[in-house]
């Protein structure tokens, strides 16, 4: 009997012993099969064989059919996926800031090359020989605004200054033809324009809107620049190659190639790795909101439209104030710098048929698009696209573990990799919260929160200069010229929200009058050599004018030929 029970107990042990061999003969057999996945993607060959895994040093040390050559081939792979999976997020971001910066520009360009060429059309046509030669001054105008707009350090203040003392030289000769006038002269009468004012109110109204306009439209197109190059700054750590690898191929090392990681571990690794990126998020927002805000100021009261198409005619309605006025300011001219010497005698019956009156021009005259679209619907479109930008940073860990590339969907936490063995147990951590101090306790990647990531402590700096700039050119301001802006804007109601003045029938609120302060050109800060000239006009422009009619005798035959060929 005892033998009968020895012999059934030993062949029970010799079908043990070849149920278990012959499984893990299968097991082998079907682990050595899968390894040959990990061969094709890393390239180094182990054989096809099915190891046991001390050698390891980021994978569970289990069987496993990777060396440690693969296991680092799978770390540096992951990286780039990681990367790839940014980029590939990120592309709407990248697509939209680039494509949106190129429209405005191009817009913007072409938007002043069609006011300089109007202009010149308009005028050629109007005056003639006489303009063709001034064209200069004319061209120089907008040479100068076209290097402030691509973002030469240019103040538009000083641009317009020169303009208008250069215009008011060449006016004041064409309104007094019967004078001569030397260089001094005429320097002497631009030097006390702000006393004189020839042009009335026109050059303080046209640098408003100017300014306002090309600040706001050059603050605008380098954020879009910002926005975009922001993206490709990102850094990645070690530790964080490690969780990537351990989330995505340990299960192949395991010989489990198709597993893709649980939802949640792939939160928890991704709010690791992006855990300085998801601190950008406040400044991202407020950088975003700051674009919007400029924007929509640009469509309204800073219109870059009516600025560049008002130029023309703030410089016509301006010839024609000073033409008006020729009296008055010729006498104020002649009692403070002197009289002028007569011109040679002139052929005035040539004269009287080839000249052509002033004129001024309505808006309406010229287009106020260009580059196939217009300023409302480039903002609109610009708002459309920079929304749903808001939230990015914070958003990521959840977008791209929602890709069904990256982990297995939140439903399926039973079949998924769990970060040792298939999901025979759920993935049990909770998911770590956003931003840097939240990841303290995070069990898949180990980030030191007291120190912050350098690169994006400097993004964020960017970010912030980038909206202090935006924020300014919403007031009207150059951060680049703020002393300079602070004195010309005094008194002005600049950098308020008051704009009826720029624009007549669009708003209603009042503006008050205003002088705006003219810088001197660098050849007027000689200290001694107009000492001469300042003293007497200062004291002419405080006396009161001659009597009406003896200005009526002296200036008859003047007024009655005043008029631009």
């Amino acid at each position: 009997m005892t033998h009968k029970i020895i012999t059934v107990y030993n062949i029970y042990t010799m079908y043990n012993t070849v149920y278990i061999y012959n499984v893990y003969m299968f097991y082998r057999a079907s682990r050595t099969h899968q390894c040959n996945h990990v061969q094709r993607l890393t390239g180094i060959s182990n054989n096809s064989k099915v190891e046991t895994g001390e050698h390891l040093r980021l994978c569970p040390r289990d069987y496993t059919c990777c060396t440690s050559l693969m296991e680092e081939t799978l770390a540096h792979q992951s990286e780039a996926d990681f990367l790839s999976a940014i980029e590939d997020t990120s592309q709407f971001l990248q697509t939209g800031f680039t494509q949106r910066r190129h429209k405005f520009d191009e817009f913007f360009q072409e938007l002043i090359d069609v006011a300089e060429k109007e202009m010149n059309l308009m005028f050629t046509k109007t005056y003639g020989h006489l303009y063709m030669q001034n064209a200069n001054l004319f061209k120089q105008l907008f040479t100068e605004l076209r290097r402030y707009y691509s973002g030469s350090r240019v103040s538009i203040a000083e641009v317009l200054s020169d303009f208008w003392e250069a215009l008011v030289e060449r006016v004041f000769s064409l309104v007094n033809p019967h004078y001569q006038f030397s260089q001094e002269y005429l320097e002497c009468v631009s030097k006390h324009g702000e006393q004189l004012q020839p042009f009335g109110d026109l050059p303080r109204k046209l640098h408003t809107q100017l300014t306002r306009a090309f600040i706001a439209a050059r603050a605008l197109v380098q954020g879009l620049a910002i926005g975009r190059d922001l993206i490709n700054k990102l850094s990645i750590s070690s530790e964080c190659v490690g969780a990537l690898m351990r989330q995505w191929y340990c299960p192949l090392c395991r010989g489990m190639p198709g597993l893709k990681s649980c939802h949640s571990l792939c939160l928890n690794v991704m709010k690791g790795c992006l855990a300085n990126q998801a601190d950008l998020d406040s400044e991202w927002n407020n950088f975003i909101d700051s674009l919007i805000s400029l924007a929509e100021r640009l469509a309204g009261p800073f219109n870059m439209e009516l600025a560049v198409d008002s130029v023309a005619v703030k410089v016509s309605e301006a010839i024609m104030h000073m033409q008006e006025n020729s009296i008055t300011i010729s006498t104020k001219v002649f009692q403070g710098c002197g009289n002028p010497r007569p011109a040679p005698g002139r052929n005035k019956q040539r004269e009287k048929g080839s000249r052509k009156p002033f004129r001024t021009y309505s808006s309406e005259e010229k287009p106020t698009t260009a580059a196939g679209t217009n300023l409302d619907r480039l903002v609109l479109e610009l708002k459309e696209h920079l929304r749903p930008m808001r939230g990015f940073w914070v958003s990521l860990p959840h977008t791209i573990c929602n890709d069904d590339k990256m982990a297995a969907d939140v439903t399926n936490e039973d079949r998924c990799w769990n970060g040792q063995t298939r999901g025979r147990c759920v993935y049990l951590p909770d998911v770590m919260g956003d931003g840097l101090v939240n990841q303290i306790n995070n069990p898949e990647v180990e980030v030191d929160i007291a120190r912050p990531d350098v690169r994006t402590r400097q993004l964020i700096m960017e970010l912030r200069v980038a909206i202090n700039r935006l924020r300014h050119a919403h007031s009207g301001q150059d951060a680049e010229f703020m002393d300079v802006d602070a004195e010309d804007s005094s008194g002005s109601g600049e950098g308020k929200d008051r704009y009826s003045d720029d624009w007549p029938g669009l708003y209603s609120s009042p503006l008050r009058p205003s002088h705006a302060h003219k810088p001197l050109r660098p050849n007027d800060r000689s200290p001694n050599k107009w000492n001469r000239a300042i003293e007497p006009i200062r004291s002419a422009f405080q006396r009161d004018p001659p009597s009406s009619s003896l200005l009526s005798l002296s200036f008859l035959p003047l007024s009655l030929t005043l008029q631009w060929r």
